[in-house]
Order: structure tokens, then sequence, then C-alpha cells
């Protein structure tokens, strides 16, 4: 089974689309969210292009401050309190990696708890659109879902506490890598959850003997780091991680070997991208609706 993320954030756009033009024929102003861009990768370029076009597509309006190289640290606070603080401006994200010398978590204080829709900071109101997008692929695993029903798609996470802690009771899940922006989010989202899981990295010993235990395998490491040999009959792959193999995005493992084993395995593209675009919009619109 392959996992669909765009069908599913496709659910999720659409659900997104009609609670703007709700609020718009209130008479308020679409929502906007506002990326602060630095010295950006072809992936950063990618993931923003895509931020913009689906934020468009659902009737909001997304501008990107783009630096082609590092400014100063006391110019570029003082760009993003100065958007972060505009009403009109609904949530606003830094896209990282950002070069040595700009640090995230500082940055992060210049962005009012509203607006920061990332889920970066301590205590966010938000959860981490990545966190919410594997959970959603998961649960289109274990639970049927009606893509024209957009509320057995979007997950919940106060709601849907006891039907993830149930449904995960007793699987053995294994994430790899524990980076800023798929690792370590994922994690404190499972732990939130109080679901348990073990996290490898590159210092882990034989990690091949876990992964070849796992029931879930969540990588979030951008090289082909999961090979079929090791994953164990019915299995669900989710691979975060991506990265450019002749000309192409591909996922941190090959699918067309994975695919005889796993019981469900996430596609590259079209997989945990989609979706965690999905949940950044849903976020901003959440942060637009409590903005009067």
């Amino acid at each position: 089974m392959i996992i669909d993320g765009k069908s599913l954030a496709q659910a999720i756009l659409r659900q997104l689309a009609q609670d703007i033009n709700q609020g718009v024929a209130r008479g308020k102003h679409p929502p906007k969210l506002v990326v602060f861009t630095v010295a950006p990768t072809s992936e950063s370029i990618a993931y923003i292009n895509s931020k913009r076009s689906r934020m468009e597509e659902i009737g909001g309006v997304c501008e990107v401050m783009h630096y082609t190289k590092a400014p100063r640290f006391e110019h570029l606070v003082g760009k993003l309190s100065k958007i972060a603080q505009m009403p009109e401006t609904s949530g606003v994200i830094v896209q990282l990696p950002l070069p040595a010398g700009l640090g995230t978590i500082s940055l992060l204080d210049y962005i009012p708890d509203q607006k920061e829709v990332e889920g970066f900071k301590k205590k966010s109101q938000y959860a981490s659109p990545l966190g919410l997008a594997v959970l959603t692929m998961l649960r289109s695993v274990y639970t049927p879902v009606d893509l024209d029903k957009p509320e057995t798609v979007i997950v919940d996470i106060h709601k849907d506490v006891d039907y993830f802690r149930t449904t995960m009771r007793r699987k053995k899940i294994v994430v790899l890598g524990h980076g800023l922006t798929g690792g370590q989010p994922l994690g404190e989202v499972l732990s939130r959850l109080k679901i348990s899981y073990i996290n490898i990295n590159e210092n882990t010993p034989t990690p091949e003997e876990y992964i070849n235990q796992a029931d879930i395998i969540i990588s979030c490491v951008g090289k082909t780091v999961v090979h079929a040999e090791h994953i164990k009959q019915g299995s669900i792959l989710v691979s975060v991680g991506l990265h450019r193999e002749n000309g192409k995005w591909v996922g941190d493992y090959d699918e067309s070997q994975v695919a005889s084993k796993a019981l469900a395995y996430s596609p590259t593209p079209g997989g945990v991208g989609p979706l965690n675009v999905a949940y950044l919009l849903s976020n901003t619109v959440r942060a637009w609706e409590m903005q009067e």
C-alpha cells in the first residue's frame, strides 16, 4: 500500500479553503503567511514554492522575504519583528537551514507566540506540522479515511490522544535521525502523546537490529539508510528525509525494493511533504481565526 500524502493533503486544503471563504465573507482580510529565508538550499526553495502555491490555492497570501546572503543579525531581527507585529500578518516562519551565525531559537523570540505557526517554540500552542503529517499517514493505514470528509483525515492532537495511544500500544516504533526539522519535532509530538519510540542516529551501534524489529519506521535522515533486507514483513515505512539522485527527489529507502515487504510506505515525492505543508497552512489559518 502506498500512502498517498498528496490526496490526504488535498482533503485538508479543501477544508482550509472553505474556512477562509467563510472568514472573508465576514469581512476579514485573507490570512497571510510570511516566510523568511536566507541563502536557501534547493530543497528549501522547493518547499517554499510549495507553501506559496498551496497558500494561494486556498485563498491566502504568502510573502517570501528572500536574502541571498546572511544579513547582519540586527537587521534581520528588526525586519522579522516589524513584519511579525503587522496586523495583516497571520503567521511567520523562518525557513531552515540557516547559515552559521544565525540562531534559529533566538530568531523565534522575535515572533509572537500566536504567529509562530511551526510549533518550534517551547510550549507552543501549535503542534508540529511534520508530526501531524506523520500521524495522519499512520492513521490512514490503520483506519479507513473518506477523502470527501476532511474530519476523517485531519488529526487533532488534543482530541485524538486516546486513539493514537490505543492504536500505537505495543507497536515498536523506530525514528531515524534527530535533526531540528525532522526527528526532533517528530519525537516531541510522539512524546507529547506518550507514544514510546526508539531514536537511532549515526552513533547507534548496529541500527539494523532495531530496524529489523520495528513495526513502524520513520526515517528523517536525507539519504538512503533503510534497506529492504533489514525491515520485517508487514512493517510501515515513512520517509521524512529526501535527497536528489539523478536529478530526482527520492526518500530514505528504495521504494521498489521495500514495496513487497512493507504493509504500507510513503512515496517521495507525494508523501510527507504535501501533508507537512497542509498542516503548516492549517496552523496559519487557525492563527488567523484567533486574530481579530
